[in-house]
């Protein structure tokens, strides 16, 4: 077990590589290289699956955790076992708000708001946490998403993304074989789309948390499979398990990480054949393209000016 622990503390990295040619990039190429999962949980009880999970995430864990806990339950039959609302609506809260509140406003030029981000951190947890994120969001978060948005330009295309369209029984078509191909997630087709599918998504985590509405799980179960999906601050987040005699037997994680990185296009769709000045100013257009697809794992990029 160890070994594996040691693996999966490891985040893994995201390499794009591109080349710059006459104002474009050119010649993208997408790596994502990330730990696998499946050899930790293999042989090993449900219950030890669900312990072991919130250790090898360090992000969305208590996401990761509920959705493991859901497809392990229904997979041997059980109603799935919910977590406190609380925490996962907080959980989503506290990721959108680091994008909203450190990375987006840096990619368009403006400065971070660290200051009013440690704040909230510090408050998350205690008695007065709903009314100092809906300070924070009708006030600070409103300004600053009003003037992202005069800096991100306007399209023809939609003009928001949602990111969460569940669909268990489409996954659980795939683990039975009954599909051979792994059920597509919708990335965002332009960056203020990604930005406002974002504040959307801050808005609607925080209602959910003042009304103390449940955190939505969606499943399916089939031929000793369990598949479970939830929502998070990036996208449908689906695990899937099968359990003989106790015992986990095969395991399927899927993030919107692996959906969206899966290869260039998503990227591609984002940059939308943009010209440059300089290798500067296309490294900061490649790099607000990851920021809107939002990776959950530290990455890197290199251009070659050729």
């Amino acid at each position: 077990m160890s070994a594996g622990l040691n693996l999966m503390h490891t985040a893994g990295l995201l390499t794009l590589r591109s080349q710059f040619h006459g104002g474009r990039l050119a010649d993208l190429k997408v790596v994502l290289r990330r730990p696998a999962v499946a050899p930790v949980f293999l042989g090993k009880t449900p219950q030890a699956v669900v312990q072991v999970v919130p250790l090898l995430y360090s992000v969305c864990a208590k996401a990761q955790q509920q959705v493991a806990q859901a497809a392990l339950d229904v997979a041997v039959g059980c109603d799935a076992q919910m977590a406190p609302a609380t925490g996962l609506w907080t959980e989503m809260l506290h990721e959108i708000l680091w994008r909203v509140l450190l990375d987006w406003p840096l990619a368009a030029g403006l400065p971070a708001e660290k200051e009013a981000f440690v704040a909230w951190r510090s408050v998350r947890l205690g008695v007065n946490a709903i009314a100092a994120t809906e300070k924070l969001c009708h006030g600070l978060v409103a300004d600053l998403s009003a003037r992202c948005l005069e800096r991100f330009p306007t399209t023809t295309v939609a003009q928001s993304h949602d990111a969460m369209s569940p669909d268990p029984e489409a996954w659980m078509d795939y683990c039975v074989g009954k599909s051979r191909q792994m059920p597509p997630l919708q990335p965002p087709v332009s960056i203020r789309a990604a930005y406002q599918g974002r504040i959307a998504q801050l808005h609607v985590a925080l209602q959910a948390l003042a009304s103390q509405a449940a955190y939505p799980v969606a499943i399916a179960a089939a031929q000793g499979w369990g598949v479970a999906q939830v929502a998070t601050a990036r996208g449908v987040l689906t695990h899937a398990a099968q359990v003989k005699d106790g015992h986990v037997c095969d395991y399927r994680v899927w993030a919107p990480t692996d959906a969206f990185f899966a290869d260039s296009s998503a990227v591609s769709t984002l940059l939308d054949g943009g010209i440059y000045t300089t290798v500067a100013q296309a490294r900061a257009a490649l790099e607000l393209a990851v920021l809107a697809l939002d990776p959950c794992v530290p990455f890197e990029v290199e251009i070659d000016d050729a």
